[in-house]
């Protein structure tokens, strides 16, 4: 009987440890990372893609509305949309607002939840999981994505907001400003892709799954817009930023010369 009772057991993890390998505990990869206290999503991802869609379409639209109805007029202001402020300025508004949401709510909401983000079924938490499909890193407390998004989330986040409040009014510090938060911006993004790039090539350790949707719909194109929008705002800051020295110094030359 004894005997019987070991061979049944040692059957019954046989078939345990089978059923893990057929059935994994998880879909992210690489394959087996543990993922502790991990549960699947009840949202489907459309519902979480659309979620997102809409919280981002009120905060541009708002934010679009509020600039335009409180804006410092500038003069001699050119392609002016409503308040004497540029389009090209609101937009810029629009951006910095979206992105305050963004890093203070989303990814400042990662940071703090790193430890049990893998079992949250809030609306924040599933959504991570979906993205996380893309970069596993987020459910596994990585010792640098987790740092890198606080950082995002305490200082460029706070600081976007400010950057949009400058805008609106005009203030002479706003590019100075906005070139700092757009070099973070983009330095942190850079690191990010960097830091895919080395585990993949050096490492052999691929964060994503397979399919083309996560990879080029979620890892590439959702980061983009934080490599392409802050390189162009640090472009627009420089040469406002000569700009307004070559007049500085247009001005004292015509002083000395009185």
């Amino acid at each position: 009987m004894g005997t019987q009772k070991i061979s049944q057991s040692l059957a019954d993890a046989t078939a345990a440890a089978a059923a893990a390998v057929v059935e994994p505990l998880h879909p992210y990869h690489p394959l087996g990372v543990a993922i502790p206290g991990y549960l699947a999503n009840e949202m489907a991802t459309i519902e979480i893609l659309a979620y997102f869609v809409v919280g981002c379409t009120l905060i541009l639209g708002s934010t679009m509305y509020l600039v335009r109805r409180f804006g410092v007029a500038r003069p001699g202001a050119k392609g002016t949309s409503g308040g004497g402020i540029s389009n090209l300025e609101v937009a810029t508004a629009m951006w910095f607002v979206l992105c305050g949401f963004i890093h203070i709510g989303m990814e400042g909401y990662v940071v703090y939840h790193s430890a049990t983000i893998a079992s949250s079924r809030t609306l924040l938490g599933q959504a991570w999981k979906e993205y996380s499909l893309s970069d596993s890193r987020y459910l596994t407390q990585d010792t640098f994505v987790i740092p890198m998004e606080a950082v995002t989330a305490v200082f460029w986040g706070p600081l976007s907001f400010v950057i949009a409040y400058m805008i609106t009014v005009d203030h002479p510090l706003r590019h100075p400003l906005q070139a700092a938060v757009s070099m973070g911006q983009l330095y942190g993004d850079v690191l990010y892709y960097a830091t895919c790039a080395y585990e993949h090539f050096v490492k052999a350790r691929v964060f994503c799954r397979p399919e083309g949707a996560y990879f080029w719909g979620y890892f590439i194109f959702l980061n983009a817009f934080w490599i392409v929008i802050p390189l162009l705002l640090l472009v627009s800051s420089a040469r406002a930023t000569a700009q307004a020295v070559r007049k500085v110094r247009e001005l004292e030359g015509a002083k000395k010369l009185r």
